[in-house]
C-alpha cells in the first residue's frame, strides 16, 4: 500500500529543520488500535485540518490469514461500527462463568441488558483488514515497510528517525502516538536552551518508564477447537486449579468452532505443546469437562507467556508523546479486556486531538479522561487473574461463594458486566 501523497521518502525531511513539521500527528503501529485511531482522526481532519501519518513495518495483507481470535465488547463495536466492522464476527449472547470441581457459577445474558450481544469474537486478520480498508480511502499518509526508532523530543515537537528501503530519514511531528508495543521507550525532552552535542546525545537515549508489572507464572495455550455438542453464541470462562480456560464462539458448521485460551504453568504448557492433537484434546477435555461434549479438532496451536505491563502515565515527552494499545498496557486475557481498553483510549485521544489540535493540552486532557477507566479495568483484570489462579482449597470455596452471590445481587452483577462491556467513559 502506498502513502496517499507519494512514497514514504517524499514526506520525510532532514532532522535539522526546526521550523518545519511533516505531520501534526504521527501514529506508529498499524494494528487494530493504531488503525482505529487513524480512521477516527481522518474523519475529523477535513474540519480540523490535522495532517496524519501512520507508520508500520508491514502491510495489512500480511495478517489477512491470521486466525487469532479477538474478543470485542459491545461497547467497542459501538465505537467501531461507524468506521469498520468485520462481516464474520460471531456474537456472544451469554457468558457462563464457573469453577471446575467446585460449586459456584454465574450467567451473564444479553437479554438482561437489552443488548443485541454482550460482545463479539473476530479473527485478528479480519478486523485488521476491515479497519485498513476504512483508512485507505482517507487522507492519512501511510508509510508502509517503514521502521521507527527512538524519538527525540524537542520544545515544539518530536523528531522520529525512520528507515524505509534501507534509508534512514527523520520525520518531524507535533504529536507522536506509540501504538506498537515494545517499539521504543519514551526519551527525555531535549533542552531547548542546550545545543551541545552532549545534550543531543543524551536526548536520543531511551529513558526508563514507570510502569506496573506482574509475572503471573502462567502461559496461555491458544488455538481454534471444534466441539461435538456446541452451544452456539455462548462463551465460557472455566476456572481450574491451573488457571482459567476460556472458550469463545467463532461460528463454523453448527456453531461448533471455539477460540481456546488455556492458562497453565509454563512447565505444563511446554509439555502440552509437544503432545499430538489427539492427546492434547483429551487433556483439554478432562480439564474443561463435558458440558459441550468431546473436543474433536484443533488447529492454529500457539503459546505465549502471561504478564501485566501497564504504563502509569499515558503521556510523556513534555506532553508530546502518547501511548495507546499494547504500548500502554498488556493484560492477562481473563475477561478479554486488552483490546477493548486500548480502543477506548484511542477513541478518547481522537476526541481530544480533534477538540484541541495537535498540542500538549490535548494530550493532557486525554490522560485525565482515561485515568479512572484504566485504573478500574487494569485493577479488575489483575485481581481476577490472581484470585482465580491460586490452587488453595479454602480460597476455591470463597470464589464459589462470590460467583453464587452475583446471581443474588443483580446491581453488583450489572455493574461488573457493564464495566466489562463499556468501561468508564468521561
Amino acid at each position: 500500500m502506498n502513502a496517499v501523497s507519494g512514497s514514504a521518502n517524499d514526506t520525510l525531511t532532514g532532522a535539522n529543520a526546526p521550523a518545519h513539521f511533516d505531520h501534526d500527528v504521527t501514529i506508529v503501529g498499524a494494528g487494530p488500535v493504531g488503525l482505529a485511531l487513524a480512521g477516527w482522526l481522518a474523519r475529523r481532519s477535513a474540519t480540523q485540518g490535522l495532517s496524519i501519518a501512520l507508520i508500520d513495518a508491514r502491510e495489512p495483507e500480511d495478517s489477512a490469514g491470521d486466525p487469532r481470535a479477538i474478543a470485542v465488547s459491545q461497547g467497542s463495536r459501538t465505537l467501531l461500527e461507524a468506521l469498520a466492522w468485520p462481516h464474520d464476527a460471531t456474537p456472544i449472547e451469554r457468558i457462563h462463568v464457573s469453577q471446575r470441581g467446585h460449586f459456584g457459577r454465574t450467567l451473564i445474558d444479553r437479554h438482561d441488558y437489552d443488548l443485541p450481544a454482550l460482545g463479539y469474537v473476530a479473527r485478528y486478520g479480519a478486523i485488521v483488514q476491515a479497519l485498513a480498508h476504512a483508512v485507505r480511502g482517507t487522507q492519512v499518509h501511510w508509510l508502509h515497510h517503514t521502521q521507527a526508532h527512538d524519538p527525540v523530543v524537542e520544545h515544539d515537537g518530536v523528531t522520529l528517525p525512520v528507515v524505509s528501503a534501507g534509508v534512514e530519514r527523520h520525520l518531524r511531528t507535533r504529536i507522536l502516538v506509540n501504538a506498537e508495543g515494545g517499539l521504543y521507550r519514551t526519551p527525555p525532552p531535549r533542552d531547548a536552551q542546550d545545543d551541545s552535542d552532549e545534550a543531543d546525545a543524551k536526548a536520543a537515549l531511551p529513558a526508563a518508564e514507570t510502569k506496573r508489572t506482574r509475572d503471573y507464572g502462567q502461559t496461555a495455550l491458544v488455538g481454534v477447537v471444534t466441539l461435538a455438542a456446541p452451544q452456539p453464541h455462548v462463551a465460557w470462562e472455566r476456572f481450574t486449579n491451573e488457571g482459567p480456560i476460556a472458550l469463545l464462539p467463532m461460528g463454523g458448521v453448527r456453531g461448533a468452532d471455539y477460540a481456546l485460551v488455556w492458562c497453565c504453568s509454563p512447565a505444563q504448557a511446554e509439555r502440552r505443546a509437544q503432545l499430538s492433537d489427539t492427546d492434547f484434546l483429551a487433556e483439554l477435555g478432562v480439564a474443561f469437562g463435558a458440558r459441550m461434549g468431546r473436543f474433536t479438532q484443533i488447529h492454529a496451536r500457539a503459546a505465549f507467556p502471561l504478564g501485566l505491563n501497564a504504563l502509569d502515565a499515558l503521556v510523556s515527552g513534555h506532553g508530546r508523546i502518547a501511548a495507546v494499545g499494547n504500548a500502554a498496557q498488556t493484560l492477562h486475557p481473563v475477561a478479554g479486556q486488552g483490546l477493548n481498553l486500548g480502543l477506548r483510549d484511542a477513541h478518547a485521544l481522537a476526541d481530544s486531538l480533534a477538540q484541541h489540535g495537535a498540542t500538549p493540552r490535548a494530550l493532557a486532557e486525554f490522560a485525565g479522561r482515561r485515568a479512572f477507566d484504566r485504573r478500574m479495568t487494569i485493577g479488575a483484570t489483575d485481581t481476577l487473574a490472581r484470585l482465580f489462579t491460586v490452587d488453595f482449597g479454602p480460597l476455591a470455596t470463597l470464589r464459589g461463594l462470590a460467583l453464587t452471590a452475583l446471581e443474588f445481587a443483580p446491581p453488583v452483577k450489572t455493574a461488573l458486566a457493564r464495566q466489562m462491556m463499556f468501561g468508564q467513559r468521561t
